[in-house]
């Protein structure tokens, strides 16, 4: 039976409610204490604290972070690119991708389905930002055929992980 199971005992795949309520939890808060969040669940400290330790073994918690307000750090705008590559084989992806994760103006980005290849979001302090980012990180990675640029005008939600409660638990 599932829901008797030790915390040792689950794989990433087989999350009880318990193990769901508290990804829930950290993923709005992650400073809590242990006592605060086992008294949100309805745990003791200890079960509590082994479970929180099991999920970031297994991989389930990647990490932790804080969320920097970007306006107050100088970095206005944010931008959504749209890019569509030459060619689609591996070697050419995993080359973007990794071209992508050395640029410190890229936060977010996705390979995708749909008539581009990659949607990435960068941060920049202002249009003069963008530009130098395009001609001197972005344009500069071979591979690339088209781009689109669409400039976000208000942030309306951010959450940086979807709720675990949206799926059914495995007890």
């Amino acid at each position: 039976m599932k829901s008797s199971s030790t915390p040792k005992q689950r794989t990433r795949a087989d999350l009880d409610l318990t193990d769901r309520k508290i990804l829930s939890i950290l993923r709005s808060d992650g400073r809590l204490t242990v006592n605060e969040l086992a008294s949100r669940v309805g745990l003791s400290s200890s079960p509590c604290w082994s479970r929180v330790r099991h999920l970031e073994e297994i991989g389930v918690i990647k990490h932790y972070s804080a969320v920097i307000d970007h306006i107050a750090v100088g970095l206005k705008d944010l931008v959504f690119i749209e890019v569509t590559l030459d060619k689609h084989d591996d070697k050419v992806l995993a080359r973007f991708g990794d071209a992508l994760a050395r640029i410190p103006e890229v936060i977010e980005a996705h390979l995708v389905t749909g008539d581009y290849d990659y949607l990435v979001k960068v941060a920049v302090a202002d249009t003069t930002h963008y530009e130098r980012f395009l001609r001197e990180k972005l344009y500069r990675i071979q591979g690339i055929r088209h781009t689109r640029s669409t400039f976000s005008l208000r942030t309306l939600k951010l959450v940086m992980s979807a709720d675990p409660l949206l799926v059914r638990a495995s007890d």
